[in-house]
């Protein structure tokens, strides 16, 4: 028992070594949270573009928007098998030695990086929510006088992210645990503030079990949140 608070001494309370945790936590949940803002409304832009190819190519004339649609798709494309083809760490990197790194803060660089990788998954789940939309409801908006643009926004849209929120809360929670390589570029997350305080007291146990119980309390906490959310919505649709 004294060799255990010993240990948790020289690793939580000298020299105020706790403070690595709750300031990496706080990059991770700031991280976390901007990247999925980003993430969703590129994932939303890739899932549109992306669906519109799909439902109206064959009905399009030849010209310049098609033309232009079709290179959007082309670059959409690109993007998804760029970014889910290879690691996240090697994206991180890049973008904060090569890419990025006129920004100079690596916590925006993070956000930037990890959105711009949930965005391509998030365009995915958006875009499986939209194409299982019945093709009546696109019949109904254009039959109200809607455009395509307008039945999007106001019917197709609201309906594809009622479907899909549960899997967005889970990406969410994805994202939260791969911002844990945020240190290999050298931004104080959770990880690397138990990895400094590792460094600074030679005791590996401590801080990495600390670590995995916040994380581990977080995603039960989010996990339960999204288990609320599914039942709530299965709710409505009675």
């Amino acid at each position: 028992m004294a060799a255990f608070q010993d240990t948790f001494y020289r690793c939580f309370i000298e020299d105020n070594r706790w403070r690595y945790l709750t300031r990496g936590l706080g990059n991770t949940l700031l991280i976390t949270f901007f990247a999925l803002l980003i993430g969703v409304a590129l994932g939303v832009v890739v899932a549109i573009v992306r669906t519109s190819w799909d439902k109206n190519r064959d009905d399009m004339r030849p010209g310049l928007g098609r033309s232009l649609l079709g290179l959007a798709n082309g670059v959409c494309k690109i993007y998804l098998t760029v970014i889910r083809g290879t690691p996240v760490v090697v994206q991180l990197l890049l973008g904060v030695f090569v890419i990025l790194v006129a920004l100079g803060s690596d916590v925006v660089i993070a956000c930037i990086v990890f959105g711009i990788n949930s965005g391509a998954y998030v365009a995915e789940i958006i875009r499986s929510g939209i194409m299982s939309i019945d093709n009546g409801q696109f019949e109904a908006g254009r039959s109200l006088g809607f455009n395509y643009i307008q039945t999007m926004r106001y019917i197709i849209i609201p309906q594809a992210f009622k479907n899909v929120l549960p899997a967005l809360a889970n990406e969410f929670i994805v994202l939260l645990k791969e911002t844990s390589v945020a240190g290999y570029a050298g931004v104080i997350d959770l990880t690397k503030g138990g990895e400094i305080i590792r460094g600074r007291t030679f005791e590996a146990f401590m801080p990495l079990i600390a670590v995995a119980a916040i994380y581990l309390v977080m995603v039960v906490f989010f996990t339960w949140l999204v288990g609320k959310l599914e039942r709530r919505l299965r709710n409505s649709e009675r």
